[in-house]
């Protein structure tokens, strides 16, 4: 009989610093390597555009790939998250880590069956628990954002919106993005 081991934060600390994302969801350990560049230019442009209209208001904070530590088995490092000003002040640890959901959780897939069935099953189970309340799964390859939202108290799939759609949530008051601008010339 095989006992499958199960990760702790306290695994990570002790892993060597090669570059490597390491999460931890419901104690299994996910490992994935540095993602492809159109991944990033369109992590990029969802930052600018988010950044953008947090700008003027300044309701929260937009944070590229944060550590998110839910409890000793649960650590993820979303793409991007907005958080608002009060649920950070709770959220933020002195370890520069948050311990709470924030309200908008986004993935971006990176190539590979197993990276998208992470995203959208462990990852929004993960999120869907934790009560985050906005969670987009931006598929670059196919040029499509899958938007789901807590309603009432499960995250559901309101949308996938294509090029000719624009991009808004009730969490982002005023917020609105094109969608083809997240994925032109990649």
């Amino acid at each position: 009989m095989t006992i499958a081991q199960r990760w702790t934060i306290a695994d990570l600390a002790a892993f060597p610093d090669t570059g490597y994302r390491y999460e931890i969801i419901d104690g299994e350990l996910y490992v994935s390597k540095q993602p492809h560049w159109h991944h990033q230019v369109v992590c990029g442009r969802l930052g600018y555009l988010l950044e953008t209209w947090n700008e003027s208001t300044r309701p929260g904070m937009v944070i590229p790939a944060p550590g998110i530590i839910f409890a000793a088995d649960e650590a993820v490092a979303p793409d991007l998250v907005w958080i608002s000003r009060e649920r950070l002040t709770t959220a933020a640890g002195a370890d520069g880590k948050l311990h709470a959901a924030p309200e908008l959780v986004i993935e971006v897939l990176s190539p590979g069956l197993k990276n998208a069935e992470r995203d959208r099953d462990e990852k929004r189970d993960l999120y869907d628990r934790q009560g985050v309340g906005e969670y987009w799964i931006v598929d670059w390859s196919l040029r499509q954002v899958e938007v789901y939202r807590r309603a009432p108290a499960a995250l559901t799939l309101v949308a996938t919106l294509t090029a000719s759609d624009v991009l808004t949530s009730p969490l982002l008051p005023g917020f609105t993005g094109q969608v083809a601008a997240l994925f032109t010339g990649v």
